[in-house]
């Protein structure tokens, strides 16, 4: 009905009612995202959208292998009110990839920008097949976070591989500021924890900072993007000088080397 009331013919028509399945073009991979936010070239949830629009808008279907219809996955976006990621393994998890934020995080922060409000989001966690669980986004996010993200243990596993675990280091602190930008889903205190636990106890960061200092840096320099664009609203000046001085430090390393 919908297509037919927008002029198309009954068959046509039809045919677009039953397109499901949205992603890439043929032969392309990933969602458009993660170089938005590298270069921090972005301003809105519109933006965002835009990318994923033009990255994730070819439908795939028995008979149709990769067309490019956006018109087709607005009009299914503007429907939707709960966006679930399944996993079926812990061999990842949700802050180890950028391909976590900008599928799942893209497809919210599209529908946030076609209807004005952020769907329900779910993680469904099917690594033991007999027993499924699903969990809010933010639960999950948490889960993640004091399991892994600040948990000693990982820290200290990381510092045993020098330049490659301040780097891991430095790409959850980016895929959390990711989730947050696209789906709205990560609290102050996650901000506070990582820069404490990374960055402002004196063994990890002068870890860093001999082995990865690019690392250091960009840590520095993201957690101080998030409290310039609001993500992280409660934040100490204190805090804020500390991380600018840290950007500063790394800057002199970096030169260095």
């Amino acid at each position: 009905q919908f297509w037919t009331d927008q002029g198309l013919e009954a068959a046509e028509a039809e045919r677009r009612s039953q397109y499901r399945v949205f992603g890439s073009k043929p032969g392309a991979y990933g969602a458009g995202l993660q170089g938005l936010l590298e270069a921090q070239n972005w301003a809105t949830d519109d933006d965002l959208a835009k990318a994923f629009l033009n990255w994730s808008s070819y439908a795939y279907t028995g008979q149709v292998q990769g067309e490019a219809t956006p018109e087709s996955l607005i009009q299914r976006l503007q429907d939707t009110q709960i966006v679930l990621h399944n996993q079926d393994n812990r061999e990842h998890d949700l802050l180890d990839s950028d391909d976590y934020y900008q599928f799942q995080g893209g497809l919210a922060a599209t529908v946030r920008s076609l209807t004005g409000k952020n769907p329900q989001m779910y993680f469904g966690d099917n690594s033991l097949g007999e027993n499924p669980k699903v969990r809010s986004l933010t639960e999950e996010i948490t889960r993640v976070y004091r399991s892994r993200v600040i948990n000693p243990k990982w820290i200290a596993g990381a510092m045993r591989h020098g330049y490659k675990g301040a780097f891991e280091m430095a790409a959850t602190v980016d895929f959390i500021f990711a989730y947050d930008v696209t789906a709205n889903c990560v609290p102050d205190h996650m901000y506070t924890g990582v820069a404490e636990a990374y960055l402002l106890d004196p063994q990890v960061q002068d870890f860093i900072q001999n082995n990865n200092p690019w690392a250091l840096r960009d840590m520095a320099e993201r957690l101080l993007e998030a409290k310039q664009r609001g993500l992280w609203a409660e934040v100490s000046d204190e805090m804020v000088d500390k991380l600018r001085a840290i950007v500063h430090q790394s800057e002199g390393a970096i030169e260095v080397k």
